[in-house]
């Protein structure tokens, strides 16, 4: 079960601008989650949120929300349909 008050990394994009996150990972390393909206990223385009935030945003991210530590998940648009695979 996800931790709604969990922090996880996604962009001003996906946060301010709303746009549709369209790239989700679950990594490797330390079992982080990051939500993209596909855009290049930098340091100062990078946000720290709630998992909740995340999924008031976009409830679609509830499709993924069992995607296991090392996977990601991608899609074409905001109307489009996860397809997950592992990192790498």
């Amino acid at each position: 079960m996800v931790n709604l008050n969990e922090a996880v990394f996604t962009t001003k994009g996906v946060v301010i601008d709303k746009n549709p996150i369209l790239y989700v990972s679950h990594d490797e390393d330390d079992g982080a989650w990051q939500f993209h909206d596909g855009s290049d990223v930098d340091i100062e385009g990078s946000m720290l949120v709630s998992f909740g935030e995340i999924l008031e945003l976009d409830h679609s991210v509830s499709d993924i929300i069992d995607l296991p530590i090392g996977w990601i998940a991608e899609r074409e648009g905001p109307d489009g349909v996860w397809r997950k695979s592992p990192i790498g």
